[in-house]
């Protein structure tokens, strides 16, 4: 009987030993596997780009505690990465300016922040070759509700035309940079700004510099994935009331030339030549 327990017993550790060898070959032949499509895959090239160690806050000054330099996919580098230091920071003494607020582990772009030494002001938000208008809102102006820099607008004037009073669109999708001078594009402005700083081209601000001195200005928030392009229009009385221009009338040329008869001066009509 003990012959026949021990006999069981060691039948059953060598099982045990089989299967152990077993499912370490089966491990191993994973292993291995993994280990060569890994080594047939080409490796994916990085460059090292600086992204926020911390969360930034618009208006922070950017020092070199608050980034750090990460791989990035070369293939996927966001426009505007700083790759190197030295030109994320130039001098130390003339630190960049947090222009939009950035978390932790986010890439720190150009956009983003402004040139070394200038505050984080309107002129540090300006696309290259654009200026800086401002617009004096009301309640009429057609803003209301919740606005903040970065939304676009389209601009109208309202005044007096050749047939009476008129609205024209002057600009489409034009960019707010600042409500009633702040240009923080992470604060929410409610309620009626009582002026707004628009980005435009200098053909366009002589445009609204005079459109407000011979008139009002009237802005329409456009939508954030409106993309439509808007052709310059006008609407006057007649097109709110469906009222047909008067058509001009066609006044036929008519050439004449004068001769004396006698004492007496006659208009005479002739074809004209011209």
């Amino acid at each position: 009987m003990q012959l026949a327990v021990l006999g069981i017993g060691l039948a059953l550790a060598g099982f045990g030993v089989f299967m152990a060898q077993s499912y370490v070959s089966q491990t191993q032949d994973a292993i291995a596997a993994v280990n060569a499509r890994q080594a047939s895959q080409p490796q994916m090239e990085t460059t090292d780009i600086y992204v926020a160690a911390r969360n930034l806050r618009y208006g922070e000054p950017i020092r070199e505690a608050d980034v750090r330099a990460v791989a990035w996919p070369r293939h996927a580098l966001p426009q505007g990465a700083f790759s190197d230091l030295a030109t994320l920071m130039p001098d130390a003494t003339r630190p960049r300016i947090a222009l939009r607020a950035m978390e932790a582990n986010e890439p720190v772009l150009e956009i983003k922040v402004s040139r070394p030494g200038q505050p984080a002001g309107i002129a540090a938000q300006l696309s290259h070759g654009m200026r800086a208008f401002t617009i004096r809102v009301d309640s009429n102006s057609g803003i209301s509700g919740a606005l903040r820099p970065s939304d676009l607008v389209d601009i109208y004037w309202t005044g007096r035309g050749e047939q009476g009073e008129v609205t024209r669109l002057l600009s489409s999708g034009v960019r707010i940079i600042a409500l009633d001078e702040n240009a923080d594009q992470d604060r929410t402005f409610s309620g009626t700004p009582r002026s707004i700083t628009i980005e435009a081209a200098p053909e366009l601000v002589a445009t609204m510099a005079q459109g407000q001195s011979t008139g009002r200005l009237s802005l329409s928030v456009v939508g954030l994935d409106d993309t439509t392009a808007l052709g310059i229009f006008q609407v006057d009385r007649r097109n709110i009331l469906g009222v047909e221009a008067p058509r001009a009338e066609t006044v036929a040329e008519r050439c004449t030339v004068r001769t004396r008869r006698g004492s007496e001066v006659v208009m005479i009509e002739i074809p004209c030549t011209n």
